[in-house]
């Protein structure tokens, strides 16, 4: 099992949001790099919900339900969604600030490309990630 960072923007797509649903499609990716992420997600994989822009936090955990597929929100044709569902919110929400001030997260792709909306993360930085958001593994 991998795990994986997914960014939305609360105004657009929310922890509650994502909530209120069974699962949803993960849509509206245009990155050639994000998208690779993508497709390299299995069913059973687990993803931190990060709010960007105005908050740019960890808010949840969202487990991947659905493999990739075409976006059918991409006229090209070359992007794609995978299907994800809530599975827990982060009891302290993690933000950026204090990832960036933890030595042993500053390899992260947050926080060296920060710009990126959908990223690996590796299993030692989900542990430590976790636990700082009050969150079994």
């Amino acid at each position: 099992m991998a795990h994986w960072l997914l960014k939305s923007e609360p105004g657009e797509w929310s922890w509650d949001d994502q909530t209120q649903v069974d699962r949803e499609a993960w849509t509206g990716v245009r990155n050639h790099l994000a998208a690779r992420h993508l497709r390299a997600m299995r069913a059973g994989d687990t993803a931190f919900f990060y709010h960007s822009v105005s908050e740019k936090r960890i808010v949840g955990v969202v487990e991947i339900v659905g493999e990739a597929e075409p976006d059918p929100t991409d006229p090209s044709g070359k992007f794609v969604l995978v299907w994800v569902k809530a599975r827990a919110p982060l009891a302290t929400p993690v933000d950026l600030a204090t990832i960036k001030a933890d030595p042993e997260l500053a390899e992260l792709p947050l926080v060296r490309q920060s710009r990126l909306s959908v990223m690996p993360i590796p299993d030692d930085a989900w542990a430590k990630l976790c636990e700082m958001g009050g969150v079994a593994r």
